[in-house]
């Protein structure tokens, strides 16, 4: 990944905001497109690589390994490989990860309120989120 330049006007800014609002915090470490899609297959259990890819079907490559190596630096995400060919890789919720189960239940309640309230039923119900 590129080198953040530490003392541009936007890093300030992040600093400063992360410190004032701990919502922009959490939306640093899951927010994105793709970062919740991941969370919400990991709160089921750990996922090989591969299983990931398939139950993310329009996810690139590229985008899968990126977000999972980020929640894997902030500690969201461990990553378990076992030595053997082919590579067996496993993605698990660390504890922080697994704390941002209500967080994410949570905003899941929202969404398929708000849905429901401009849109009529929604497609998924609550009880398909993983408890």
């Amino acid at each position: 990944m590129t080198a953040i330049k530490e003392s541009s006007t936007i890093q300030e800014n992040k600093l400063y905001n992360r410190s004032e609002c701990p919502v922009i915090y959490v939306m640093d470490k899951i927010g994105g497109y793709w970062k919740p899609v991941i969370l919400f297959h990991l709160l089921k259990g750990g996922k090989r690589y591969n299983e990931l890819r398939k139950l993310i079907p329009t996810i690139t490559e590229k985008m899968l390994i990126q977000n999972l190596k980020q929640l894997e630096a902030d500690g969201i995400v461990r990553r378990e490989a076992k030595a053997v060919v082919p590579p067996y890789v496993t993605y698990y919720l660390t504890t922080a990860g697994e704390g941002l189960r209500p967080v994410l239940y949570a905003m899941a309640s929202w969404a398929l309120e708000d849905q429901q309230n401009t849109k009529g039923a929604p497609a998924k119900q609550l009880k398909d989120f993983p408890a």
